[in-house]
């Protein structure tokens, strides 16, 4: 079932949104070569507490094993989503996809993004640039009367002509008083099908893009998933309330660019 959100429920959407980008803004800070996704994986929790919120993605429930065990999903090169927080050091040349959630004043907040650590090569910097403006590609058609394969299509159609894969098996989602809600939103699919989009409703858009193939395996862990080929993957997410004639995001990385400056994808 699809819950349509009143402009306060927006509201409250927004603030967790808003503590999900200062908490991404906090992890940006930390983000170079020697650092560990453990060390980073604690920052956040602290910050999120900190702030009166409770971080959502820890002890998540997995239908193929044990509760998700930290508080970010943090992805490195060619994983694509639910890496495990660890103590390996990034190297010089990594990139890291960082998930986050929050819960707080009963709504979930939930946004992504892929950083750089330290020097990187520049076609993977390229591929980048191109899954996060395919998540604003797919923002654009957030809107009232569109259909969600008008989102699906506008991503899946500016990756692939980049020669890129779109996964498939992992989509957005609805989101609000639960992390995860209908409707399911898939980044790839065909113009005018899908369900109607309307005023109100909430959803997280998440490109998972792969520089070679669209092919995914799942590591022993059970949670971690990565490319068959071992190319690369990234992940952006925003959180938007659908609007009339335009999008309203929920969630930001201003506070991130703030932090990363020029370095900025």
């Amino acid at each position: 079932m699809i819950f349509l959100k009143t402009d306060d429920e927006i509201e409250l959407l927004r603030q967790s949104n808003l503590l999900v980008g200062r908490t991404l803004a906090e992890v940006a800070k930390m983000i170079q070569p020697g650092v560990t996704t453990k060390q980073l994986d604690k920052v956040a929790e602290e910050f999120i507490r900190d702030h009166g919120a409770i971080p959502t993605f820890n002890g998540f429930p997995n239908p193929y094993g044990s509760p998700f065990p930290g508080t970010l999903c943090t992805s490195v090169n060619d994983q694509v989503v639910h890496g495990i927080p660890n103590d390996i050091p990034l190297k010089d040349g990594d990139i890291v996809s960082v998930d986050c959630g929050t819960f707080m004043n009963g709504f979930c907040g939930d946004s992504a993004y892929t950083f750089c650590v330290g020097e990187v090569d520049p076609e993977i910097v390229k591929f980048l640039k191109v899954t996060k403006e395919s998540l604003y590609k797919g923002i654009e058609n957030a809107v009232h009367g569109k259909r969600l394969g008008d989102i699906g299509y506008s991503i899946q159609e500016y990756c692939e002509a980049h020669s890129y894969g779109v996964v498939r098996e992992f989509v957005g989602h609805g989101i609000g008083k639960e992390m995860h809600e209908d409707p399911p939103v898939p980044n790839y699919g065909r113009r005018g099908t899908g369900t109607l989009l309307k005023k109100g409703m909430c959803i997280a858009i998440e490109p998972m893009i792969t520089m070679g193939n669209r092919q995914i395996v799942m590591e022993e862990d059970r949670w971690t998933i990565r490319t068959r080929d071992r190319k690369c993957a990234a992940h952006f997410e925003h959180t938007v309330a659908v609007g009339v004639g335009k999008a309203d995001i929920l969630s930001s990385f201003e506070f991130i660019e703030q932090v990363l400056g020029d370095k900025a994808i």
